[in-house]
């Protein structure tokens, strides 16, 4: 017995050492803005956005993979940018860029406060759980990489597991799922929703530490894109149809219920009760406090590179200017409670509108940095993209810039009208 644990550890062990960093990119998306995000579209628009919710998960993965291609063959991301535009310029678009990452830790550490409010009965409020999370994160950010992968890896399958499975048996239409894969003129009305999923899903911070962390797994070489690729394929599908899950349960369980709005942060968790039980609204907490917590450490990872090689200086995450800006931006997660009064936002509010903040704000101007940066001769000679994959990427910045336009005064509206 003792031999076969071994062998099933030193296999998984071998898993996590030669693939893995696709789980830490997907994760830090896959947070509770997915989770909401995508319970929202059910809700609101039934199977009508799963087109969007599996062309995002496309997206991301092709622009992952230029991302990779680039770290590979050429440079960093933002390295590219700094040695193009100079750093006056750059500089100010990495602290534009991080100003989205810091409204996503806002709605990850208040999402973290409120599970963890639940799980203890409400004996505390979220508020002061939301400032401690913050902390744990700065804690947990700051260890090892490979520990952190590890996490995210387990994270990530488990709770594909948990929403495949009360997909299954939900009920859901066959045909009305089959529509719902191709887009419609009723997709019209739901673009701040579809804005919301692209931007939670093609994760424009993973633009930057893709091209940034493929070092980190020893892809250095030509040979090494296919095991990158195999990576993300791995990572994207089971982020991808995670996320298929949990719109299609919400719109064959919760809108038949008569949910017509995520009215609070356990409303998701009601599709999981009606198939399962009580017992699992725990377990939905649980999953979606975990996930939120994990998503704030990579998303956060993102401003500590960026920012220092903005400004000409290539750090690690050993580094004491890394851990400071890590630590100092990520510590801004304890004012979550402050702008939840102040723009009187619930928990609900801040984990699907600051995702859509970063797909309208940031999400254009990194795919646009991107495409430029994967078709420049002098950083990526002959491995530059190809017509077939530049169309795909043409796309992510078309389409990334329609949603943007199209979606921001409704987010606006929302933003500062008190939310849904």
């Amino acid at each position: 017995m003792s031999t076969i644990r071994k062998s099933v550890d030193d296999t998984v062990l071998d898993f996590a050492h030669k693939y893995g960093l696709a789980f830490v990119m997907v994760a830090s998306y896959f947070g509770s803005g997915s989770v909401f995000i995508a319970s929202q579209a059910g809700v609101l628009h039934g199977y009508t956005l799963l087109w969007a919710a599996t062309g995002a998960a496309l997206l991301g993965f092709m622009a992952q993979d230029m991302s990779a291609r680039l770290g590979i063959h050429g440079t960093p991301l933002m390295i590219f940018v700094r040695e193009k535009l100079g750093r006056s310029i750059a500089v100010p678009i990495a602290l534009f860029l991080s100003i989205g990452c810091i409204a996503w830790t806002l709605g990850l550490a208040a999402a973290v406060g409120a599970g963890v409010s639940f799980l203890t009965g409400g004996v505390v409020a979220w508020q002061p759980i939301a400032v401690l999370a913050t902390v744990g994160a700065i804690a947990v950010g700051l260890l090892n990489y490979g520990k952190v992968e590890n996490l995210m890896i387990a994270m990530m399958l488990a709770l594909l597991v948990v929403y495949v499975a009360v997909a299954i048996p939900s009920g859901a239409e066959p045909t009305e799922l089959a529509l719902g894969f191709v887009p419609t003129m009723d997709s019209v009305g739901a673009l701040v929703m579809a804005a919301g999923l692209l931007g939670t899903t093609a994760l424009w911070p993973n633009f930057f530490l893709e091209s940034i962390l493929v070092e980190k797994k020893g892809w250095t070489e030509k040979a090494d894109v296919a095991d990158a690729r195999r990576d993300l394929a791995m990572g994207y599908a089971v982020g991808g149809i995670a996320t298929i899950a949990i719109l299609i349960v919400s719109a064959a369980v919760l809108r038949p219920m008569g949910f017509t709005e995520l009215e609070s942060f356990l409303t998701p968790g009601e599709a999981l009760v009606e198939v399962f039980g009580t017992w699992a609204m725990v377990l939905f907490v649980g999953g979606v406090t975990a996930a939120a917590f994990n998503s704030i450490i990579p998303i956060m990872w993102a401003p500590a590179y960026i920012i220092p090689q903005a400004a000409g200086v290539d750090v690690g995450k050993s580094d004491r200017l890394f851990k400071l800006i890590f630590a100092g931006l990520t510590g801004v997660g304890v004012l979550s409670p402050v702008v939840s009064a102040v723009l009187d936002l619930s928990v609900v509010d801040m984990v699907i509108l600051f995702p859509m903040y970063n797909g309208i704000f940031a999400l254009p101007l990194t795919a646009a940095l991107l495409f430029w940066a994967v078709n420049d001769r002098e950083t990526m000679g002959k491995h530059r993209n190809g017509r077939a994959i530049n169309a795909v990427n043409a796309l992510l910045v078309i389409l990334a810039v329609i949603l943007a336009i199209t979606s921001m005064q409704d987010f606006l509206e929302l933003l500062l009208g008190g939310g849904f």
